[in-house]
């Protein structure tokens, strides 16, 4: 009787923290928060106003500290019933992880990494801007496809670069004397910078240079450049589609009609998992309510 009852008051208690965190005021008062400690954060790179205003800059910093503190608490609070949903959520452990750094007694004795600790803090306004996160999360989603357009870009540069010094090294070392040189002129060639004096210095030397230099414009400007581009826009695509199924439910959007197709392939995991929250915040909400 005792654990049921002890049960009840979780639930209540992680209702009650629930509603709190997931209000509109909540979020703005935590995304004002944030900026306000990146504003103050900023002051503190003016000598003359970092020493004038040195104890009211320290006060400020412990109220941030101290209102963070209490954002993840009620946060934690909001899964009384359920500790382990907590820890379910990047965003909570990113969170939780920044805040808890700032207690350690190494990260306060040494001011370049607290102010660093403070600066990553900025990184969690993306919690409560949509179209922030998406573009976070397409970052992380272009990766593999970054990291590929790396290795053919490096191995065209390394091919380009060796041409260079063997047809132009002997006559133009400061461009293309060795390997590193070579790689450094044409990664600055990259972006059309120069081109038309690295072109008329290859005519004085032979006036086939022009392929050389027109080809590697058309692989590494054009090509590869795009290459690229279309990888970050089609992460930016996946993003934005995983971020439209993570708030449908939440936003009362009605289910697809399921297909006449077996039942493990018309069930999208993610979206049950939500549903499965939506309906279990509803029964703590419902039992809050039933008289003990």
């Amino acid at each position: 009787m005792r654990t049921e009852h002890g049960l009840r008051r979780r639930r209540a208690l992680a209702a009650r923290a629930r509603t709190l965190v997931e209000a509109d005021w909540f979020s703005a008062v935590v995304v004002i928060a944030i900026l306000s400690n990146a504003t103050v954060l900023g002051v503190e790179t003016y000598s003359g106003l970092a020493e004038r205003w040195n104890g009211q800059l320290a006060v400020l910093e412990h109220g941030f500290l101290a209102l963070f503190t209490a954002e993840i608490l009620l946060r934690a609070a909001a899964h009384a019933d359920r500790p382990a949903d907590f820890f379910r959520s990047p965003w909570n452990i990113f969170d939780t992880l920044v805040v808890l750094c700032a207690f350690l007694p190494v990260t306060r004795d040494n001011t370049t990494v607290l102010r660093l600790l403070r600066l990553v803090r900025v990184l969690r306004t993306a919690r409560f801007l949509p179209q922030l996160r998406v573009i976070l999360l397409a970052f992380g989603k272009s990766a593999p496809g970054t990291a590929s357009f790396l290795m053919v870009g490096s191995l065209v540069l390394y091919l380009y670069a060796m041409l260079g010094w063997i047809c132009f090294g002997a006559e133009d070392p400061e461009r293309y004397g060795t390997l590193g040189r070579a790689a450094l002129t044409l990664f600055v060639l990259m972006t059309l910078d120069g081109l038309g004096e690295a072109v008329q210095a290859g005519q004085e030397i032979s006036s086939w240079s022009f392929l050389y230099y027109g080809s590697y414009v058309l692989f590494s400007s054009f090509l590869l450049v795009n290459l690229l581009i279309g990888v970050v826009i089609n992460s930016l695509e996946q993003a934005r589609e995983q971020e439209r199924q993570i708030r449908s439910p939440s936003d009362g959007a009605p289910a697809p009609p399921p297909a006449t197709t077996t039942a493990a392939e018309s069930v999208d995991p993610d979206r049950l998992r939500a549903r499965i929250a939506h309906a279990r915040k509803a029964l703590d909400d419902l039992e809050h309510t039933l008289p003990p």
